[in-house]
């Protein structure tokens, strides 16, 4: 049985757009989530325990969302809205409800842009309508010489081997499936990028497998990329930095001891691994020619 529950506001405007992702609203169709990232960074905080037992659908998400943008674009106050930001929009549970779609067509209807930020292949299902909101949206004015496209679609990896992956994100789409759905996307004509949010030291950031990750985006022709290295929180057996380390002292135990002293005194890795890693992105994005934002430079 689908849980569901009763929401009291569906569209959240953001205090300030991150430069990356362009949110100026966030809509999150679901509560909670039921891919079980490790190191999700809503684990740590109340909405990261028992993440998969607490999914619930909104089920008044499609009135509520057509009220508060019908009142909105009366107003003109046109923003990109981003779908999700603690939650994916196209989690399992989607085929069945078809709630993002549903929500989809409300956005569509009212014309605002959107930015979809997912680790599932399920987007391709919506690509008639992300094309049309592409062709119909209205981007907000400091934008409109900016931005070209009204329909960003950002899919989500730390690694590009399916077994690491179910590692750390068991419960999201293989990395294999969402890499064929990044090539449908571009295929498509959609305005396409990679959020490589986060790769693991010493795991998923090794020459060799950047290297892989960067050829094979570059050959797909992606048109962004936003590398961000790992960031752990709390101490409690639910909270990201303990099921990370758990999950690294079982498969990977000649790495536990540089993770513990690496997260010992905080849930950054130290800053001259964050200068290196800036530094190492930064040659490999020229290398391969992929730019690492979503607005023309």
């Amino acid at each position: 049985m689908i849980r569901t529950i009763i929401a009291k506001s569906i569209l959240n405007k953001t205090k300030r757009r991150d430069p990356w992702f362009l949110d100026d609203y966030t809509v999150n169709p679901y509560s909670s989530c039921s891919f079980n990232c490790l190191y999700c960074y809503i684990r740590g905080s109340k909405y990261g325990i028992n993440m998969e037992e607490k999914l619930s659908v909104k089920s008044n998400a499609v009135e509520l969302l057509e009220q508060q943008l019908s009142l909105r674009a009366r107003k003109k106050q046109y923003g990109i809205i981003v779908l999700s930001s603690v939650t994916d929009p196209y989690l399992q549970i989607e085929k069945k409800t078809q709630l993002t779609r549903r929500l989809l067509e409300v956005i569509l209807r009212h014309r605002f842009p959107v930015h979809i930020i997912t680790k599932s292949d399920l987007v391709s299902r919506d690509f008639d309508l992300l094309e049309a909101i592409d062709r119909e949206a209205i981007l907000p004015e400091d934008l409109s010489n900016k931005l070209s496209h009204k329909a960003l679609i950002t899919f989500s990896f730390t690694t590009l081997d399916d077994p690491v992956a179910h590692i750390f994100e068991p419960g999201a789409t293989p990395p294999s499936m969402r890499l064929e759905a990044l090539t449908q996307t571009i295929q498509a004509g959609l305005f396409s990028g990679v959020s490589l949010m986060p790769l693991l030291p010493f795991i998923t950031d090794t020459a060799a497998q950047l290297e892989h990750m960067f050829q094979t985006f570059e050959a797909i022709g992606i048109n962004y990329i936003f590398p961000a290295t790992l960031t752990l929180y709390g101490s409690e057996p639910s909270d990201s930095k303990t099921l990370v380390l758990r999950a690294v002292e079982k498969h990977y135990p000649h790495l536990l001891e540089k993770y513990h002293r690496f997260f010992a005194d905080g849930t950054q890795m130290p800053l001259y691994y964050r200068q290196a890693f800036t530094q190492k992105m930064e040659t490999l994005c020229q290398q391969y020619q992929l730019r690492n934002n979503i607005l023309a430079p």
